[in-house]
């Protein structure tokens, strides 16, 4: 009995914690790391509601400790991830955990960690792997008043993006344990962050232009709006025309990103996959018709963003709209009006921005050659309503532009390319922009996105341009929606030729493209 007695004063039970974050959504969510050792088998446990990435950390962790030089505590140890009521998901706790078993096992004492994090996935041999979602970690992490941050070195590029707090970036367990001992410092990098550290990621390499496009003058003209006020447009025309060539080219169209702009993009893109640069180009999404739905707006169990969330601050082109499951389309309805997404699943609510500008083709029929001069269509009556009543009257109502895309003579085609049109248009874009940043006094508001109320007052209607725009609703039967839109067009018109009122000749040309519905 005495034996016993000493036994049970002889063992002390140790606590430590770290903390750690996890992307939850478009933010993260502090997580605290807690670990305890206890008298009894050596056994290895976490708790705290951890998905199978999280439990499987265990031999991850084990491994590291042991493979890296260490000595793995041969008591009960229980980690606990708090709040226990939050599921947690993903590998961001091995590198906490295992600088708490460290703790624990007294081969690391460290004191006044508190404004101390530290994320990471651990391989076997103890080396670290990037983690997604770095920059909601970091954003996060800076909210919550951490000082320092240590990250895999692989995500150190992209979290530098954001300023006003330490980063360290780590290679492997042995380097971090030996700086935090004091014995071997970390590369000076960490000191510095801003844009000018690390590689620049690209989504996509496009040099096509307008200028590698001959003729198609009145699509090119509707691109051009679109591209400088932010609208949404369909291009209809036959098989061949050029249509997926002007939506590619519209993206060498589009203005530069900004740094509040590249931080977004690279944060949604992160949050997919593990990505080690900053991305400076907006991006072109082209989700295939067999897409699921998931894919295009969003979802799965994790409720991770979709292809109009990835879109967002750039470009989401549909190839063939008709093609696009209805179900599909009207799920876009919600934001294109709103610009932004909200996927509610049993346990998470989670809302994406999602601005993006919608760039659509279609042909005019089933077989493609409706109204071609020298394909004759093949399609019934019947075949070509059911074809367009694929794209519901609400859906149509959220595009901006309709243009025609037709069949350019074969003359056009031998001219030489006008190499100054690129040019040119980019200017006059640039200047519209500027225009619209101007008046707005906020750069990620475009006419497209100024709010309708008091509409005709913030946007200048002349007195003729206002009689027209009233003719028109009545004889047009425009509903509330379309009115507002062509005033929006309008005015991207008349800041692209740098007048302050809209005038006549302005509104009449957003009339035109609002309706040559396909």
């Amino acid at each position: 009995m005495l034996v016993m007695l000493e036994t049970v004063c002889y063992f002390r039970p140790m606590i430590a914690k770290t903390i750690s974050f996890m992307p939850l959504g478009f933010n993260a969510e502090l997580i605290e790391v807690e670990g305890a050792t206890t008298q009894g088998l050596p056994v290895f446990n976490i708790v705290g509601m951890g998905a199978r990435t999280v439990s499987e950390a265990r031999d991850r962790v084990r491994s590291a400790i042991k493979n890296s030089g260490f000595l793995f505590p041969d008591n009960k140890l229980t980690i606990n991830l708090a709040p226990a009521d939050l599921e947690k998901e993903g590998t961001f706790f091995d590198l906490p955990i295992a600088i708490n078993v460290l703790m624990l096992s007294k081969q690391l004492l460290l004191k006044n960690i508190e404004d101390m994090a530290f994320v990471g996935e651990l391989s076997l041999d103890g080396s670290l792997r990037p983690v997604r979602g770095i920059i909601n970690i970091v954003e996060t992490a800076k909210k919550h008043d951490i000082h320092t941050l240590f990250i895999p070195e692989k995500n150190f590029e992209q979290a530098s993006i954001i300023t006003g707090i330490n980063l360290i970036p780590i290679k492997n367990l042995t380097e971090i344990f030996r700086y935090l001992r004091g014995q071997t410092p970390i590369s000076k990098k960490s000191c510095t962050n801003g844009l000018d550290q690390g590689s620049k990621q690209k989504i996509t390499s496009n040099t096509l232009n307008f200028d590698d496009i001959h003729g198609q003058a009145i699509a090119k003209r509707a691109l051009t709006i679109a591209v400088a006020g932010r609208h949404n447009i369909l291009l209809s025309g036959p098989p061949g025309t050029g249509k997926t060539m002007l939506a590619r080219a519209a993206m060498s169209l589009l203005p530069e990103l900004s740094t509040p702009e590249k931080i977004a993009i690279t944060k949604l893109h992160s949050l997919t996959t593990p990505t080690e640069g900053i991305i400076e180009q907006r991006p072109f999404r082209t989700p295939h018709h067999t897409s699921s739905l998931a894919s295009l707006i969003g979802g799965g169990a994790n409720a991770e963003p979709g292809e109009i969330s990835l879109a967002h601050l750039g470009v989401l082109f549909l190839d063939e709209l008709p093609e696009y499951q209805r179900l599909y389309l009207e799920a876009l309805r919600q934001p294109l009006e709103d610009r932004e997404i909200t996927i509610s699943r049993a346990r998470r609510k989670v809302t994406y921005p999602a601005d993006f500008m919608l760039i659509a083709t279609m042909n005019p029929c089933p077989c493609g050659y409706l109204g071609d001069k020298i394909h004759p269509c093949s399609c019934s009556e019947t075949q070509i309503n059911n074809y367009r009543k694929k794209l519901s009257g609400p859906l149509l109502d959220r595009i901006d532009l309709f243009t025609e895309v037709s069949r350019p003579d074969i003359s056009e085609l031998d001219k030489k390319s006008n190499t100054d049109q690129q040019a040119k248009i980019k200017i006059a874009i640039k200047n519209a922009i500027s225009i619209q940043r101007e008046r707005y006094k906020n750069n990620t508001v475009y006419n497209s996105s100024v709010p309708s109320r008091n509409i005709s007052e913030v946007l200048l209607l002349s007195t003729n341009a206002k009689t027209l725009l009233n003719t028109a609703a009545k004889n047009l039967n425009l509903s509330v929606r379309s009115y507002y839109k062509v005033i929006k067009v309008a005015r991207t018109i008349a800041d692209l030729e740098n007048s302050r009122e809209i005038l006549e000749s302005h509104l009449t040309e957003a009339l035109n493209f609002r309706y040559k519905i396909p």
